[in-house]
């Protein structure tokens, strides 16, 4: 058993090593991206990003969370081509970092991006309707309680005197 430190910087940079493998591996990104073999623009078509890595305590298993942003087609495509070069990928990590042994990989699709997104989407619908609400309810009062200069008199006559003051003991 690895203290739990020792998996956390383990699992970092697990996560490090895998981002940046998505970034430069050639052999990675056709995984993720088959288009790309074919000349299509990889930034475009879906954006694939590590969302987190969990580490077993004896360093043996590590789940890899990837999030997908793209269609559904991309999405799938994606998850079943990082499953595919699960190998690949381990021995991968295995010649980068410097372990007695190497994790097995598991990727595992994160929605809790989408989830977000759709949370804010629904917020942002209900702040938009709230303010026109907002906005027809200050124009009706803005209408009623509109007050002349002429009812709107003195003011400092309501001031009190020192007459008017009662001091409590």
């Amino acid at each position: 058993m690895a203290k739990e430190r020792r998996v956390r910087m383990v699992a970092k940079q697990i996560q490090r090593e895998l981002a940046d493998m998505l970034t430069r591996d050639p052999i990675l990104q056709r995984a993720v991206l088959p288009e790309a073999a074919l000349g299509a623009d990889r930034y475009l078509s879906s954006l694939t990003t590590i969302a987190d890595v969990e580490l077993s305590n004896d360093l043996q298993v590590c789940k890899v969370f990837v999030s997908v942003f793209g269609d559904e087609r991309g999405k799938k495509v994606a998850i079943e081509g990082l499953k595919a070069k699960t190998k690949y990928v381990r021995s991968q990590i295995g010649k980068r970092m410097k372990l007695r042994l190497t994790p097995e990989i598991r990727f595992i699709e994160d929605e809790s991006m989408e989830r977000g997104s759709r949370i804010l989407a629904i917020l942002d619908k209900l702040k938009e309707e709230r303010e026109q609400q907002e906005g027809k309810d200050g124009e009706e009062d803005a209408e009623g309680s509109y007050i002349s200069e002429e009812e709107d008199g003195d003011w400092d006559a309501d001031e009190p005197d020192e007459e008017d003051i009662i001091y409590v003991k």
